[in-house]
């Protein structure tokens, strides 16, 4: 099934999935049991606009990966220059 099409439709959020992109997400928390270490985001800042994106079923159960949190970083950036 679309990890996706399922976060949309209101169900949990598969905790290995990117909430956004559906792309795995690396998080430390949820590939390893117990966790290695601290997850790659416990450095990293995430915007509100980005955190808003996250559907209300994925919140606080899924992590971003860090192809949609670079990206938002740079979008943030961008406008921040103009």
């Amino acid at each position: 099934t679309d990890p996706l099409r399922s976060i949309a439709a209101g169900s949990p959020a598969p905790p290995e999935r990117c909430p956004l992109c559906g792309g795995a997400n690396a998080c430390a928390m949820a590939c390893a049991d117990p966790p290695a270490g601290p997850c790659w985001c416990a450095g990293v800042s995430f915007g509100a606009a980005l955190l808003e994106r996250v559907p209300p079923a994925a919140r606080g159960r899924a992590c971003i990966c860090v192809a949609c949190a670079t990206a938002a970083s740079a979008r943030e950036a961008s406008a921040a220059a103009k």
